[in-house]
């Protein structure tokens, strides 16, 4: 059923592009006949090519009005496109695509490494949109919308962080560019986009490929394909962890730091934000399923290409992996790429061939050309630093869901794999607040606070693709406490390491994508991976908060008396893990770098026999058989962990 739709999909595409007669959007280059139009200058074979000039490019702003009045000032709010299209096309009656980035960040704090903003013209007609997207690709032919979300930059409306405001704005330039919608220049005139195909590509990291996940999620007619990097799937999720706050007044932090009004036009807006978050329950409600895009996959028109770091501390990769397994199943067609680095784009990962995807793939799903791009591999995966494979998909063909038992061992480390400890032994733990550095430091050794599990040294390569848990049956001495779980890999490797800048450093060096102009330079920095050796990194994290174990939408008290069966959900991760290198399951409870909570002090009683930690394995490699006693696994605490080179940031913007 899946790949049914993925092949209607895909052929309605191709067939939209023949029927539409424009002379942009031909599905092959041929030769002009009097019963075919001609092929415009920039397609080529099956490839768009520089045949405009940049400098001459039609660069205007438009303010296209939203169904929402979000400030309650009574007029609809309008938010401000500011494109860059070339001018030959139109002069020629050549009507082009749109490739668009919507963003809260153009005037605020800036996009990309090197963290560009807009800048205009006396007249106040955009000269520098950030980013390399216009420069290189208006004169292959495509238009570029750069849109300043509803209530940011010289957007009218107040933002919604992720809400329906938000969401329908940039659904709103999606329509006006298909003929749907109203626009107006800056003295009130009314416009239109005849120059569009109305074929449109939203693209953009953290916060502005999660605007395009959330509009691709409202079906909206005309968005072609999305190119989320490092994005959000679930405002929930981003800003709770299963019942867990992330951080306190997270809705109202991330308002303050992108809205671009006055506090007084927007402190209506701001009030909704904080009570209906909900943060003094941490329940899932009707506020976050405005802002959960998942459910509504099976709306999705549009193609996705999903790019994100499996190391991204900021949008972790559950925001990625439920997204993706939710298109799967309604047969959207998909790519991914999944890097080692942390929130980073590919741009700044694997630069070159980076352009080259992204060309080829707006190159098919934009301009209707047939260059086999949907034949290939949908999975790019980097396995380790600058070591990247193709694959069929994602998880791992052949990934299975692998129970591992937990161990008592030596009364000190329980052991990973191997015999199960008889039902009703059990481990406890206090609340010692630990950091992370001091949690997984010397497994062996007994430590307040935490419960380690050790496997037997791998005997062979092991891979994990996908989603680990850990399902745990508990007795808590209070209503609630917060349950943290890792997976560790302790052995020497080279990694990645992504704690102080995302696990890519700029250099001094500079390399050009496209075309520039005086004001605006398609030159970048140049990026590579910062790597060393290190004897243990901290793979996937999960937190629960225990009162939340049932459901989401509401908490139920512990009794300490009883005993509950909880599962802690960890974030989805692949790695290979070497031969030699031991696998690490370390259990915590408050977390105070990567959460806030006041139940604190809780002593959690476990029974192994009971619980057991589920691995998305790949292959036929698992853990191997471990003796009673774990082995001796040495990590030095004044060691840190490759992500934990400087302390973590909890509140952080996507």
């Amino acid at each position: 059923m899946s790949t049914a739709r993925t092949r209607a999909l895909t052929a309605a595409v191709l067939a939209s592009l023949l029927l539409v007669a424009l002379p942009s959007a031909p599905v092959a280059a041929a030769p002009a006949t009097p019963q075919s139009r001609p092929v415009p200058p920039h397609i080529v074979g099956e490839k768009t090519v520089p045949a405009y000039s940049y400098a001459d490019a039609i660069r205007e702003s438009v303010w296209v009005e939203t169904r929402a009045d979000s400030d309650g000032d009574g007029v609809r709010d309008r938010v401000a496109v500011d494109l860059v299209r070339p001018w030959e096309a139109a002069a020629a009656g050549v009507r082009v695509p749109v490739l668009m980035d919507a963003s809260p960040y153009y005037l605020c704090c800036g996009r990309g490494n090197e963290s560009e903003r807009k800048t205009y013209d006396a007249a106040g007609v955009i000269a520098k949109a950030p980013l390399f997207y216009d420069n290189y690709f208006v004169p292959r032919g495509y238009a570029f919308a750069a849109v300043d979300l509803a209530g940011t930059a010289r957007s009218t409306g107040c933002e919604d962080v992720g809400g329906p405001a938000e969401v329908g704005s940039a659904k709103a330039v999606v329509e006006w560019l298909n003929g749907r919608g109203r626009a107006f220049t800056a003295d009130g005139r009314p416009v239109n986009a005849a120059w569009s195909t109305g074929r449109v590509g939203m693209i953009g990291k953290s916060w502005d490929g999660s605007v395009a996940n959330g509009v691709a999620a409202t079906g909206v007619p005309g968005l072609a394909t999305i190119v989320p990097i490092s994005a959000i799937s679930s405002w929930y999720d981003y800003q709770r962890y299963n019942g867990v706050l992330r951080a306190a007044d997270y809705p109202g932090y991330l308002h303050s730091y992108v809205n671009g009004r006055t506090d007084e036009a927007c402190a209506d807006e701001l009030a909704r934000l904080r009570a209906d978050s909900a943060e003094e329950s941490g329940d899932y409600n009707g506020y976050w399923a405005q802002r959960d895009y998942r459910p509504a996959a099976g709306k999705v028109r549009a193609s996705v290409f999903v790019a994100h770091g499996v190391n991204d501390l900021n949008v972790t990769t559950n925001q990625f992996a439920r997204w993706w397994q939710e298109l799967a199943e309604q047969g959207v067609p998909r790519k991914l790429w999944l890097y080692q680095a942390g929130h980073e784009d590919p741009f700044d990962v694997r630069r070159a061939e980076w352009v080259t995807a992204l060309h080829r793939w707006l190159d098919y799903w934009l301009q209707g050309l047939r260059n086999g791009v949907m034949n290939e591999p949908r999975v790019d995966l980097e396995t380790a630093p600058g070591t990247w494979t193709t694959q069929r998909d994602w998880p791992a063909a052949g990934t299975r869901a692998v129970r591992v038992a937990l161990g008592g061992g030596d009364g000190v480390t329980g052991t990973l794999g191997g015999r199960r400890a008889r039902p009703g032994t059990e481990r406890a733990y206090a609340d010692e607040s630990l950091t992370e550095s001091a949690l997984v430091a010397e497994p062996s050794t007994a430590t307040p606070g935490r419960l380690v599990f050790l496997s037997g040294a791998l005997t062979a390569p092991v891979r994990i693709s996908g989603s680990p848990s850990v399902r745990l049956r508990v007795r808590v001495d209070r209503p609630t406490t917060e349950l943290t779980a890792r997976l560790v890999d302790y052995g020497t490797a080279e990694r990645i390491n992504y704690g102080s800048s995302e696990g890519v450093r700029t250099l001094g060096t500079e390399s050009c994508w496209g075309a520039s102009t005086p004001a605006d330079d398609a030159c970048y920095r140049d990026t590579e991976e910062i790597t060393e050796v290190t004897d243990h990194a901290v793979l996937t994290r999960g937190w629960l908060d225990a009162a939340h174990h049932r459901s989401l939408r509401f908490s139920t008290p512990l009794r300490p008396d009883r005993w509950y069966t909880v599962t802690v959900p960890l974030n989805a991760y692949d790695a290979v893990l070497p031969a030699g290198h031991v696998l690490g399951l370390v259990l915590g409870q408050s977390d105070p770098e990567f959460t806030e909570t006041d139940d604190r002090n809780a002593t959690v009683r476990v029974d192994l026999g009971r619980s057991e930690l589920t691995l998305p394995l790949a292959g036929r490699a698992g853990l191997p058989p471990v003796a009673a006693v774990p082995p001796v696994v040495t990590v030095p605490p004044a060691q840190p962990a490759p992500a934990r080179t400087t302390p973590h940031d909890k509140r952080q913007v996507p």
